[in-house]
């Protein structure tokens, strides 16, 4: 795996990896800035890395659904830099004729056990999900 950051201007710049695919990045407290701050793209690899395993799983089970979408928020040390993570929580949001606990099931497999992005900030931050399935909060039993 591999990256390359071309600098644009002021903190903005691009990331491109291997296959061409580019991201942009800026300094979020500048005005008008050109992308996602880092801390940002931490939070939308959670997202992206959950949705993978999520799908992957809800596949495996024959499970189709309607709609997924995945809102991630991240608390972070009240300090000068760094100011690490020190909290994130995923919200699943699955619409469609699917079992709630098979919905549940997939994202705690993926915040527990597959998600490596998320894991990998576990060593700073308290990670955890809820899960809501057309509109209505799901609690296990």
């Amino acid at each position: 795996m591999k990256v390359k950051l071309t600098h644009q201007s002021g903190y903005h710049a691009t990331i491109e990896n291997d296959r061409g695919h580019q991201v942009a990045i800026d300094n979020k407290s500048v005005d008008n800035p050109h992308g996602a701050s880092p801390m940002e793209l931490l939070l939308m690899g959670v997202a992206g890395c959950s949705s993978i395993d999520i799908i992957s799983i809800l596949n495996k089970q024959k499970v189709a659904f309607d709609s997924l979408e995945i809102d991630v928020e991240g608390d972070r040390e009240d300090k000068p830099a760094p100011s690490l993570f020190t909290k994130v929580h995923a919200t699943v949001h699955v619409s469609g004729d699917v079992k709630p606990e098979k919905i549940y099931r997939a994202a705690h497999l993926s915040f527990t056990k597959y998600c490596s992005v998320s894991l990998t900030l576990a060593a700073t931050a308290k990670i955890s999900f809820s899960v809501v399935v057309n509109k209505n909060p799901y609690v296990p039993q």
